[in-house]
């Protein structure tokens, strides 16, 4: 997995967190609101999240965290997707015909 830098990390993060004050303080404000979700949309990117709020939280963890302990993290997280079966190897999702092709 490729990670930004972490001084990288702590401005994207830095910005965010700056526009959701100013998005809180003047919510009927486009161009605010705007900045705020392109802010929040570059900290998914960098962080590899779908929600901005999870990619904040990711990029707290990241800055607060060695990289070794960051990525054993991640990696100890359930994965969305596949079941794990009884043996602890994913199933897979697709289905088969009763013929078996």
């Amino acid at each position: 997995m490729l990670l930004p830098a972490k001084a990288e990390v702590a401005r994207h993060l830095r910005r965010y967190r700056s526009w959701e004050r100013a998005m809180l303080a003047h919510p009927d404000d486009r161009r605010v609101r705007a900045t705020f979700e392109d802010a929040g949309y570059t900290l998914c990117v960098l962080m590899g999240k779908r929600c901005a709020r999870e990619a904040a939280d990711a990029a707290e963890r990241y800055l607060r965290t060695s990289l070794v302990t960051y990525l054993r993290e991640q990696s100890d997280r359930p994965h969305v997707g596949g079941v794990v079966g009884r043996r602890g190897r994913r199933k897979s999702r697709e289905r088969r015909s009763p013929a078996g092709t």
